[in-house]
């Protein structure tokens, strides 16, 4: 006997794919809100200030220190995937380990009656290297880091977040990814950690002042091999991961895949700028120290160029940036585990700040 169509069992509908970003106006999250849209996601744009509303992005304002403030906030809100790339600064590592680590167990308990499959953290090389406090302290791995690095033997609050991650997924069976990134540069206004937008500001004040554009960090640095990780080409493996079964429940290191020198790659910048490259002198000279003052000379240029972004706090964290240069170690990645398992994405370290540099003059925040 034939079957029409008609007579066939109705079978549920899978539910789509629908993303949560949390921290969706970093550097991380916004680039994976653009790439989620592109490629026809519906995302749930999830920071303490709302992102602009745009066609498939439904933003989200809520205090990620609230398991109450993420309730309410995400009611009725159904997410498959979730991308966390929030993190709050606390003076002490005790500190950043309890509020840190309770974010991600406050936001997987406001979900919990949400279908998620995935959740993907991102956390970086501090994985390896130690948090601000004890950086570099006791036995650092050699480099390039791989994954597999047992943790050190001092509190991280990357550790205590993916203990967070681990029990909730073994407690309600979704997988998981965890992405350890090094010195992320991507386009965001008001991030704590941005080299990107730091160096461009930092050249432009330069320039105005006829001084050259001295590199402010170690000996190490200047001469050391180290590499980066286009904010881009992480959301490329966040979402790679959410959605490839052969990449659940993985650690995975996320560079662009290339390695440089500073004093190779620093003339460049510096010729992009129109600035004259200083290298590395007898010591360090600390972004921090050489922009005491920096504000009023900003206001001059924002002045001039008819710039949008008169805070240079916003723009700039010379704190962050002379943590990163100053380090007096050898810092970089292995990508093998991540290119075994199939992704195979790469980003060019110099084309990726230049493209960062003409988007942020596009949009006036440089000059």
């Amino acid at each position: 006997m034939l079957i029409s169509p008609e007579d066939l069992p109705t079978l549920p509908t899978p539910p789509a794919r629908t993303a949560l970003v949390a921290g969706a106006s970093g550097i991380a999250g916004s680039a994976l809100v653009d790439l989620l849209t592109e490629q026809g996601w519906s995302v749930i744009a999830l920071s303490r200030t709302p992102v602009a509303a745009r066609p498939g992005v439904s933003p989200v304002s809520a205090d990620l220190r609230s398991v109450e403030s993420l309730r309410t906030a995400l009611a009725g809100h159904q997410p498959t995937h979730v991308f966390f790339t929030a993190w709050l600064r606390q003076d002490t590592e005790a500190e950043n380990i309890r509020v840190n680590s309770a974010m991600v167990r406050d936001l997987l308990t406001a979900l919990a009656d949400a279908p998620v499959r995935h959740v993907a953290l991102m956390t970086g090389l501090k994985q390896y290297l130690g948090p601000f406090e004890a950086y570099g302290q006791g036995e650092v791995p050699d480099t390039p880091f791989h994954e597999d690095e047992p943790r050190l033997s001092v509190e991280n609050f990357y550790y205590a977040q993916e203990d967070e991650l681990w029990a909730a997924a073994r407690a309600r069976g979704f997988t998981w990814s965890v992405h350890r990134a090094h010195t992320v540069i991507g386009h965001a206004v008001g991030n704590a950690m941005n080299m990107g937008s730091t160096l461009a500001t930092y050249a432009a004040i330069c320039k105005e002042l006829g001084r050259p554009f001295v590199f402010p960090g170690s000996e190490t640095q200047w001469n050391g091999v180290t590499d980066m990780t286009d904010a881009g080409l992480l959301a490329e493996q966040m979402v790679w991961a959410a959605t490839t079964p052969a990449a659940a429940d993985t650690a995975f290191n996320i560079v662009n895949g290339d390695t440089f020198r500073w004093r190779w790659l620093w003339p460049r910048l510096a010729a992009h700028f129109g600035v004259e490259p200083e290298g590395f002198g007898e010591a360090a000279r600390p972004l921090e120290a050489q922009m005491t003052d920096a504000q009023p000379v900003w206001d001059r240029i924002v002045a001039k160029h008819g710039l949008v972004e008169g805070d240079l706090g916003r723009l700039a964290s010379w704190w962050h940036s002379d943590a990163d240069l100053g380090r007096a170690m050898e810092v970089f990645a292995d990508m093998g585990r991540s290119r075994a398992a199939g992704f195979t994405g790469y980003r060019d370290t110099e084309q990726a700040f230049l493209d960062l540099f003409e988007r942020y003059r596009a949009e006036r925040l440089i000059p």
